[in-house]
């Protein structure tokens, strides 16, 4: 991916940041009370999840557990109902995970260092970046769906960027990280913001736009994908709604479930069992006896 854009890197800086002083959502995990197991327990529902989603569920899981040594010390299955239906919940059995680790290594306190973020089970570069950037205001680049998008489009003058990250935008976006760390923590959360709120992957507001005088996508006269199909994300029928309906039975149960009100929640008896394969090797449901199962604990 080549940066095209002849907009200098100070512009377009000074631009986002303006726009998101006055345009920032007033969001919990950004205030100055928010503490760093806050910020990286948003990071985890925020994958996948929009925020209107997350909002109740992150307000639920701090109010429980307001720090990693409080969930280190509940059962991972107690993580599992928590996580409701914000989807993906292999997320809150990595995320409890990662709390044991924090406390067994880290004193119970979420590592600064971004190695030692890392290093931590389930999480990835981008969480270790999110939560080292947006914690501990370091710099450090930042590259979500939302940012990847805004960079495609206004930088390179593509609508969509590439399905996996490549080189090539790391590079771009290595290019245009701020100097300073503090400037770099805020240009990291106002590029996310830009494309979470405005240039959005479906119906762009492109009029709203702080950087359409700037945006190499407007310039080329905003030229449709070309690239691969992009994937869209189907849920009806899918194993992911019958694992989804098989959690929500063991979540509501609170204890051991029998078979038997299992194979109520899906007619397919092939799919069904499926799904609760998958379940269980994934480490989200505990099969106890013949035909008797349970959230882990």
């Amino acid at each position: 991916m080549v940066a095209i854009t002849s907009a200098p890197a100070p512009l377009l800086h000074s631009t986002v940041l303006d726009w998101y002083e006055a345009n920032a959502r007033d969001l919990p995990w950004r205030t100055a009370e928010a503490t760093p197991w806050a910020v990286m327990v948003s990071e985890f529902m925020l994958q996948q999840t929009p925020v209107k989603r997350v909002l109740p569920a992150y307000e639920a899981w701090l109010a429980k557990w307001p720090t990693p040594a409080a969930l280190a010390a509940d059962a991972p299955g107690e993580a599992v109902r928590m996580w409701g239906r914000l989807g993906y919940p292999r997320r809150a059995l990595r995320l409890h995970a990662a709390a044991v680790a924090i406390t067994e290594r880290h004193d119970g306190r979420v590592p600064e260092d971004h190695a030692a973020l890392l290093a931590l089970p389930g999480v990835g570069e981008y969480t270790a970046a999110a939560v080292a950037s947006f914690a501990y205001r370091q710099r450090h680049v930042v590259l979500d769906t939302n940012v990847r998008r805004v960079f495609a489009r206004a930088v390179t003058g593509v609508e969509y960027p590439a399905q996996a990250t490549t080189a090539a935008e790391r590079r771009t976006a290595t290019g245009l990280l701020p100097t300073e760390s503090e400037t770099a923590a805020t240009w990291a959360v106002g590029v996310m913001e830009l494309g979470a709120l405005v240039c959005t992957a479906r119906s762009p507001k492109c009029g709203e736009c702080p950087l359409r005088r700037h945006c190499a996508w407007q310039a080329a006269g905003c030229p449709p994908y070309e690239g691969p199909a992009r994937r869209g994300q189907t849920y009806e029928g899918t194993d992911r709604q019958v694992r989804g309906k098989l959690l929500a039975v063991l979540r509501d149960a609170h204890g051991e479930v029998p078979q038997s009100h299992l194979d109520a929640v899906w007619p397919d008896p092939v799919q069904r069992a499926r799904a609760l394969d998958g379940l269980v090797t994934d480490g989200l449901v505990e099969p106890v006896a013949p035909g008797v199962y349970r959230l882990p604990r």
